[in-house]
């Protein structure tokens, strides 16, 4: 009998929701990692996900996880799991390299009979022409045959109260008929709903298609925020309208820019998928198009905020309102407040920033100063940027004592000095 049911390679946003519920399912797992630092705390029982407590963790620990440097840990267990991050590169273009040395890691150590699953975002084709000749190479083993292989996009969704991973329906497709049974079977064990597809190439896509839509969607609000400004038109007000529609509409809302792991990259690996047969991918590069150039519209925004009041940006105190890419969460990955930051300095704003979930932040090497106390926060600046509408925000506080307030989520009354996007 293998020491492992499952063994997790990449212990953050993906893989630790997945070591949780697979711990509480019975399942022993194992966590491999090539931090030092997170191993370390992991096991000291100290998280560094938003969506899993030190309290979680505890329990965790106590069911049996435990998390290692060890790459050996993965010949011992009968699933291994890729949770490796899959960003693109200096050229917008896909980086794979955290999933070939993840493959080229189990391939070391891969055992006759083990189910191998990469749920790492990436173009159709990655399981079959990058994954499995790296495991197949490395091991002598030839997948569905000797070892099963399959492909499961990670669904996770940092801060949702109401889905998790159980209750979120999981896709998988298999490299041959008996790998995808045999991940069915495992996914089961702790997922209320699996989704099977017929291959790892429609595994693949399904995930770039969600994200695909949403960013398109984002993309075309953003655009008529900008048209609907100068048009004079309340976009915000006829966005609820159109959502009381009970079919054939979704609401999406415009904003300061896309951020966080999923939307502002997979997209781009869609693209890059595109344009290796030859031709662009128009919609996708469109909507990267516009919702990259949002940042910059809302500094033109704060802009003729200030100069209504015959002030420059140049030493004006602005005030950054949440600087994470989603609310109620740490996370800061592709956060919009990151450029948006970068151009008001560039420009000579004296610049500070209120957000309880960010105890330091760096734009490039400037340390930008943290603001403990909202109401004097916002009274003391020039301009009050609203980037992320975290719910310990009093809003209220925002909208009295904001002497200029751009408002880029929709969520304060408009009035003399606040504006919505």
């Amino acid at each position: 009998m293998t020491a492992y049911d499952l063994a997790i390679i990449g212990l953050g946003y993906v893989g630790m929701p997945l070591a949780k519920e697979a711990t509480a399912a019975g399942l022993r797992v194992v966590g491999f990692e090539v931090d030092a630092a997170k191993v370390e705390a992991l096991n000291a029982g100290t998280s560094y996900i938003d969506d899993l407590t030190d309290a979680d963790l505890e329990h965790m620990l106590a069911g049996g996880f435990t998390a290692t440097l060890d790459e050996s840990v993965l010949a011992e267990s009968r699933t291994v799991v890729i949770c490796v991050p899959t960003p693109l590169d200096e050229d917008h273009r896909p980086d794979l390299s955290s999933v070939e040395g993840a493959t080229a890691t189990v391939a070391r150590n891969l055992r006759a009979g083990t189910l191998v699953v990469l749920e790492s975002t990436t173009w159709p084709g990655t399981t079959d022409e990058v994954a499995r000749p790296i495991l197949e190479k490395g091991s002598g083993l030839a997948a569905g045959t000797d070892f099963h292989l399959a492909f499961s996009p990670e669904r996770i969704d940092p801060g949702n109260p109401k889905y998790g991973l159980r209750n979120t329906p999981k896709v998988v497709g298999g490299y041959t008929p008996a790998c995808k049974d045999r991940a069915v079977g495992f996914y089961a064990q702790f997922i209320e709903q699996v989704v099977p597809v017929s291959g790892t190439r429609e595994a693949e896509m399904a995930k770039l298609l969600e994200n695909t839509y949403r960013h398109v969607n984002i993309a075309l609000v953003n655009e008529m925020a900008i048209f609907c400004d100068e048009l004079g038109v309340d976009l915000w007000e006829s966005i609820e309208a159109a959502a009381t529609k009970p079919f054939g509409f979704q609401k999406f809302l415009p904003g300061p820019g896309v951020g966080g792991h999923c939307i502002p990259v997979d997209p781009s690996y869609l693209s890059y998928t595109v344009r290796k047969l030859g031709y662009p991918f128009r919609f996708v590069e469109l909507a990267q198009e516009i919702n990259e150039r949002m940042p910059s519209y809302v500094v033109a925004r704060v802009q003729r905020l200030l100069n209504r009041q015959r002030k420059p940006v140049n030493g004006s105190r602005v005030l950054l309102l949440g600087v994470t890419y989603k609310p109620d969460i740490a996370d800061e990955r592709e956060t919009p407040a990151l450029p948006v930051a970068r151009a008001l300095l560039e420009l000579g704003a004296e610049l500070v920033f209120a957000d309880p979930y960010v105890k330091e932040w760096r734009v490039d090497d400037v340390d930008v100063p943290r603001e403990e106390d909202l109401a004097k926060a916002v009274a003391e600046a020039d301009v009050t940027l609203l980037l992320q509408q975290h719910a310990a925000f009093d809003l209220s506080t925002v909208e009295d004592h904001g002497k200029l307030v751009l408002d880029t989520r929709g969520v304060l009354a408009e009035g003399e000095r606040v504006e919505r996007l």
